[in-house]
This record gives C-alpha cells, sequence and structure tokens, in this order.
C-alpha cells in the first residue's frame, strides 16, 4: 500500500505558488469572463475561491495539510462516537419506559424483553446485509489485513460506512441482552473516515495519487479506540499490538496527536451534554490512595492473572469451535447465508429469554446496560459485608441488582460467569456489526470480582476481621481481571493501560500489569490464534500472521510452488508490437526483462507508466525501436530465490514498501510477487487450514 508523502513541499515554495495561483486567479476574474450571464453568482463565486486559496495558503504555511486531517479525523470520529451513544442512550430509555409500565403484567413484560432487542438485531443485520454485505461483524480483521498491504477497497466506501454506522446502533440498542459492543466496529468506522480524509488532503495538496494513506489508516485505528473510552494512550497501544505486524516511528505523532483529538472532543461532548461536570475518568471508583493494596496481595493478582488465562484459553477454544460449527453445519451454514436476519431474531430472542429478570436473569444482573454493569462491579466496597447489607433498604446500591435474588453474591456472579461464557460465544455467531472487546472486559471484572469477594469473605471470617479485612478491595481485583482477561483473549497489553485510563486509578498500575502479562503467558502459550486471528482465518483473510498462528508450518512454505508461471516479461529484444501488448496485457507496475525468451536471464525491470508513455507519445508512427532503446531499463535491488519463504517475500513486500519482487533461480527469472499475487497466495493457504 503506497504512502503519500508527508511534506510535499516548504513553506517558501508553497508561498510561492501560492501567490501565482492567486495572482492567476485575479487575472481571470478580471477578464471579459465576468461579463457571461450564464453562471449564477460568478463575481461571488470567484471572491469565495480566492478567499480559499488565501486560507489554504496560511494553513500550509503553518503545518502540512495532512495534520489539520488527523485533527479533523479525531474530531468526526469523537462527534460519530458520541452520537451513537446518545441514539443508544435514547432506545435503551424508550425499553426501560416500556418494561415499567408493563408492571404487573407478566406476559407482556416478557414480551417486551424478548422482542424489542430481537427485532432491532433482525434490523440491524438485514439493513446491513441489504445495504453493504461487507459492514457486518467487527471490522477489526479486515482492517488488520488492509494495514499489512492488502487493497480492499469495498471495506471502505461509503455506504460500508453508513450501513455499519446505524447497524451499529440497533445492535447495541439491544443492551446487555446480546452482551456486544462497539471498538471494533467503531475502529473499521475510523478507518472509513479517515480514508475519505486522506482522499481529501491529497486533493487539496494537488497530488493525483488516490489512494488511501497508510499513515492515516493507522492513525484511524487508534483514534477509534480513543474515541470510544476517551482513553488515547491505550488506543495508539492498540493500534501497535492488534492493527499492525510492522510498526513504523513516524506513525507515532500523528497517532498520537489524532487520538489526543478524538479523545478530548469525546470528553467535551459529554461535558456538553450534562453527562459531566469536567473532563474526567469515563468510569468513577473511590478506591483507597492511602492503602490501595498489601503487598501479599501481589501473590493474589498473580494468581487471578492464571486464572484469567485459563479462563481465555476455554473461551478462545469454545470460539474457535463456534466458528468451524457454523461453517460445516449445512443448516446454519444456509440460514447465515439466506436468512439473516431471520437467524438474528431467533439466537436474540433466546438469549433474551434466558436473561428475563423475573426467571434465570434476576442471578445476572439482567437488567444493568452494560455500562452500568461494569460501574457495579468496579464497586470498591465490598458486597457482602454486613453494614452493606444493613444499608440495602436504606439506600440503592450500585451492586443491588447482584443481590436482588434474594442469593449471596456469589451465586449471582457465579451463574453470571457460567451463562454469559457460551451466550458472549453465541452471539458472536451473529451477522451484524458489533464489538468483542468490552463484552470479554466485563466478562474479566466479573472473574476479577468473584476473587476479590472471596478474599474479602476469607479475611472476615479469619482470626482477625479488623483492618485488613476492611482493607480489600474487590473492586481492584475486577479492574485487574477485567484487563487481563481482555488482554488475554486478544493477546495485546493494552487493555491493563485501558483499564488505568478508563477509571484513573494508576495505583494498581503494577498488579493489574502484572496479571496481565501472567495471563498472556497462559493464553499463547502452544502457539495459541487471538480473538481476532480466529476470525481472520475464519473468513479467510489474507492476513499472514493470523495464518501463521493457525498454522506454523505455514513460515516454512517455500515461494516457488506458489508462482503464478504465466507472468508477462520481455526480452531486451522487443519491438513495438510486443511492447504494446505486454502493456495491454499486464496491470503490474513492474514488467521484468530478461536477456532473451530461452534463456531467461533477469536483467533487470522496466516501469510500466514509462512503457505506456513511450507507446502513448509514439502511437503507430512508433519506430522499429527495441526495448534497450526506448525505455530505461532499472535494476532489481532485492531478488527471492524460489526457496524463500512466503513469509520472508511478504515481509519484503511490508518493511521496503516495494511493489514488486522477483524471484530467480540462479539468475534464470522464476516469477514475480506484487501484492494482488501475495493476496492470491495468502488466500489459496487459508483455504487449506
Amino acid at each position: 500500500m503506497k504512502r503519500l508523502d508527508e511534506a510535499p513541499e516548504n513553506e517558501s515554495r508553497g508561498a510561492m505558488s501560492c501567490e501565482r495561483e492567486n495572482q492567476w486567479e485575479t487575472s481571470r476574474n478580471d477578464g471579459p469572463l465576468l461579463d457571461q450571464q450564464w453562471k449564477p453568482c460568478q463575481r461571488s463565486r470567484a471572491f469565495v475561491k480566492v478567499c480559499l486559496l488565501k486560507l489554504r495558503c496560511v494553513l500550509v504555511s503553518v503545518c502540512g495539510m495532512e495534520w489539520y486531517g488527523y485533527a479533523a479525523l479525531g474530531v468526526v470520529t469523537a462527534f460519530l462516537s458520541f452520537l451513537m451513544d446518545l441514539s443508544v442512550a435514547k432506545l435503551l430509555r424508550a425499553q426501560q419506559w416500556l418494561y415499567v409500565r408493563l408492571e404487573g403484567h407478566g406476559l407482556l413484560q416478557f414480551l417486551c424483553w424478548t422482542l424489542y432487542p430481537a427485532s432491532l438485531c433482525a434490523l440491524a443485520s438485514s439493513f446491513s446485509h441489504s445495504v453493504c454485505p461487507f459492514s457486518t461483524g467487527s471490522g477489526v480483521p479486515e482492517v488488520r489485513a488492509m494495514l499489512a498491504g492488502v487493497e480492499m477497497p469495498h471495506y471502505l466506501s461509503l455506504t460500508n460506512m453508513f450501513a455499519k454506522f446505524l447497524g451499529l446502533i440497533c445492535t447495541l440498542a439491544a443492551g446487555s441482552t446480546v452482551f456486544l459492543g462497539k471498538v471494533g466496529p467503531f475502529v473499521h468506522l475510523s478507518t472509513m473516515v479517515g480514508a475519505y480524509l486522506s482522499h481529501l488532503c491529497t486533493l487539496i495538496q494537488g497530488n493525483k495519487e488516490d489512494k488511501a494513506s497508510g499513515k492515516m489508516l493507522v492513525t484511524a485505528a487508534a483514534v477509534g479506540v480513543a474515541s470510544c473510552f476517551g482513553a488515547p494512550i491505550s488506543g495508539v497501544l492498540f493500534s501497535v499490538e492488534v492493527m499492525c505486524s510492522h510498526f513504523a516511528l513516524r506513525d507515532y505523532c500523528p497517532c498520537f496527536f489524532s487520538a489526543a483529538c478524538g479523545a478530548l472532543t469525546f470528553r467535551l461532548f459529554s461535558v456538553w451534554s450534562g453527562d459531566g461536570e469536567t473532563l474526567q475518568a469515563l468510569f468513577k471508583t473511590k478506591f483507597s490512595e492511602a492503602l490501595p493494596f498489601y503487598p501479599l496481595e501481589i501473590l493474589v493478582f498473580a494468581l487471578l492473572g492464571l486464572l484469567c488465562g485459563a479462563v481465555s484459553c476455554c473461551y478462545l477454544f469454545c470460539h474457535r469451535w463456534i466458528l468451524n460449527f457454523t461453517k460445516t453445519n449445512p443448516f446454519l451454514t444456509k440460514m447465515l447465508t439466506t436468512e439473516k436476519g431471520l437467524y438474528s431474531g431467533v439466537v436474540v430472542f433466546l438469549l433474551a429469554s434466558l436473561t428475563f429478570p423475573h426467571s434465570a436473569g434476576r442471578y445476572m444482573a439482567s437488567e444493568y446496560t452494560m455500562k452500568q454493569l461494569l460501574t457495579s462491579l468496579l464497586d470498591s466496597r465490598q458486597w457482602g459485608s454486613p453494614a452493606h447489607n444493613a444499608s440495602v433498604g436504606q439506600e440503592p446500591e450500585p451492586w443491588s441488582e447482584w443481590g436482588a435474588s434474594g442469593s449471596p453474591v456469589f451465586v449471582s456472579l457465579t451463574v453470571f460467569l457460567l451463562m454469559k461464557l457460551w451466550m458472549t460465544v453465541a452471539a458472536c455467531t451473529l451477522p451484524l456489526p458489533a464489538g468483542y472487546v468490552m463484552p470479554v472486559f466485563i466478562y474479566g471484572a466479573a472473574v476479577g470480582r468473584l476473587v476479590g469477594e472471596g478474599l474479602a469473605y476469607v479475611s472476615s471470617t479469619g482470626g482477625n476481621p479488623g483492618q485488613q479485612w476492611a482493607s480489600v478491595n474487590p473492586g481492584g481485583y475486577a479492574l485487574a481481571g477485567a484487563a487481563a482477561f481482555s488482554g488475554a483473549v486478544t493477546h495485546t497489553l493494552s487493555p491493563a493501560l485501558l483499564a488505568l485510563e478508563l477509571t484513573g486509578q494508576f495505583s494498581y498500575a503494577a498488579p493489574i500489569l502484572l496479571a496481565t502479562l501472567l495471563a498472556n503467558a497462559l493464553a499463547r502459550s502452544g502457539s495459541r490464534p487471538s480473538f481476532y486471528d480466529a476470525l481472520s482465518v475464519s473468513k479467510r483473510l489474507p492476513h499472514l500472521p493470523s495464518l501463521l498462528k493457525a498454522c506454523p508450518r505455514l513460515s516454512s512454505a517455500p515461494i516457488g510452488p506458489l508462482l503464478n508461471p504465466k507472468a508477462a516479461l520481455l526480452h531486451k529484444a522487443a519491438g513495438p508490437a510486443e511492447l504494446l501488448h505486454v502493456a495491454n496485457a499486464s496491470t503490474d507496475p513492474e514488467i521484468p526483462v530478461v536477456d532473451s525468451l530461452e534463456s531467461q536471464t533477469l536483467l533487470g525491470f522496466v516501469r510500466r507508466a514509462d512503457l505506456l508513455t513511450f507507446l502513448h507519445h509514439n502511437g503507430d508512427q512508433a519506430p522499429a525501436k527495441h526495448l534497450d532503446e526506448a525505455c530505461c531499463l532499472h535494476a532489481t535491488s532485492v531478488l527471492l530465490s524460489p526457496h524463500s519463504t512466503v513469509q520472508e517475500a511478504h515481509g519484503v513486500l511490508s518493511l521496503l514498501g516495494a511493489q514488486t519482487v522477483f524471484v530467480a533461480d540462479r539468475g534464470r527469472l522464476a516469477g514475480l510477487v506484487t501484492w494482488s499475487e501475495m493476496k492470491r497466495i495468502l488466500e489459496e493457504l487459508a483455504k487449506e487450514i
């Protein structure tokens, strides 16, 4: 994937060019064309155009135009995130209002609880599939493939952005019943916004390139996370770990700048809407800063990390199994192909039936939204303490729904963990726009909460139920569990930083990082693929790092047997007729040149653009020149052997930014590798897994 130049011209050259443009515009406007009246408001239009040109000159003299694009990317993405949250909140309040008004009518409440989310998810699935089939799912695996160099223009279309945005609103409005989030789709939405802003910057700069800048897409991946949570640093780290197999250091400053703009704008919108008084953490916590935890509790945090790693292995196994089952089962395959809306409606109806508050839902705090679930789990107070049990009737506690069934909180947390494990896996099969980071984050918080409440209970029933019992903070364990479990599922460390930025509790940085590292170590053992790697393999996307995780033997696969033997080539004595035939038949940017068709000894290459220019200027009157007389012959800087691996060829294309890599066996041309050819090779390898 081509990258745009960072600075097309310096300030002096920009000022000179702008002055020439202004002079030309002024002279043109003073001409007789202004007397012609077939265009409305011609003088005003000319004046506005001159003002815009002067404004562009001023902006370019301050900094490069791409930096305004980075700022606009953060602001626009944050606005879309705030608009989505506002719409989802109104839809959720509508369901809650209707559910409360039907109090005393059990059947009607059941229908309200089940049909509302089922209808929304069926609508999201049907609408997304009808408008743009590429808008379903998370979008993160596809963005990873694009950032690796594979061109997938359908995933960056305006239609896809429109369908994904509206479909995601319907998905999130289904509430905690479906247990899905918005991080992944919003990263995809941010990437689409970044692609269009990149095109706009190239047009303003006068660049004729019409491809999205790789730097803008990398930056957009960081902005997507920052605009969801107001967490710029973890957004950049997410872009480094998840999205890019090779992250360039020159992308750091644009990523941090755009992510900071997005996070600041998102929090300012929250303040202006009345949700907060000032810029603060998204989830308010009241952890003790004097003594957050005892040194011996580090061992408990380490055990919590190992527990989250073990649970994540079980979760990832179930996820891979359900993906394979939906691909091999004929009935489900047909449903997911032809009846996406019906499938989503039926599955969500079953999930909602199990979470109905008057049945099993009373043990899972099903009336809480996703944000309320995480807020209650991060509560620093001990749910099982006598003081809290005595105050339940005085004022509502943030954890009151966990004890609504009358059973101990341990029962509710255990039922929540057992049920949500398979329900979350089942929700991953829904063909609609959905994110999967927030659900595993909340699930990990529940695991940590259960461990913290257990430790508090053991301390309270011990021989010394004094200060040590009072200092145990179950909310701290919930925060560490959320970071450890989500990090183990995605094979990243960015959730540890995300947990700190969401709550502002940096006093727990060491235990959270320790738990996340141990959970990652256990989840990565045995070369197990991560959540996004499994999605890439299931969708057969041409993303080599994911394929290597699923099948490590591919790292030694040679490139020679996979090459296309019918690649176009030229010999040095080729005439005009052969030049014209190869230029029309080949779409490769660089065409190899050999000594002769018999020996096929590689001499170098000619650029197809130069070849077309030569043929265009001469046309049918082209003199009988040979290739070496007509075009400049370029030497090959990198040459691969047929015994080189696919991983090595992919690395050369990615790291060097090359468009074509030639493969030769002892000087004899064996083939060439382009991004389109690499895409074909990876798709063939994905079919074999």
